[in-house]
């Protein structure tokens, strides 16, 4: 009865690790998503003002971009990439997010990412709905 036992209660402690940590790792996910998607508006909002202001053209000064974006990631304390592409500015975010039971059985952390991309918009032509 005794190995039942302990294989039972070791996998109550899983299951209960996959239900708490796995929360977290969705909440981490949500979070990391966030961050990616506000620092890639931050790199959007380098925009060439000497182009706009001569001829309209909205575009994004690439190295300005990628360093607003980076400095935004700074202050999060994440990881992550920036790449800018014509007037689109996308970071990647890698998180992690330590566990609460799943320690128990040796997975300290669980690793996260998420992407989001923005790109400056040219004025207002309607309200929004």
């Amino acid at each position: 009865m005794t190995p039942f036992v302990v294989i039972f209660a070791i996998a109550v402690v899983m299951f209960a690790g996959l239900l708490a940590d796995g929360g977290l790792a969705l909440a981490a996910k949500v979070r990391a998503i966030g961050e990616a998607q506000e620092a890639a508006r931050s790199g959007a909002q380098a925009l060439d003002l000497a182009a706009y202001r001569t001829s309209g053209t909205v575009r994004l000064v690439p190295e300005q971009a990628r360093s607003l974006a980076q400095t935004y990631l700074a202050s999060t304390g994440d990881e992550g990439t920036v790449v800018v592409t014509g007037d689109t500015v996308t970071v990647a975010v890698t998180a992690r997010q330590h566990t609460q039971l799943l320690g128990l059985l040796g997975l300290d952390t669980l690793t996260v990412t998420g992407v989001g991309s923005a790109h400056p918009a040219h004025g207002i032509t309607a309200p929004e709905p």
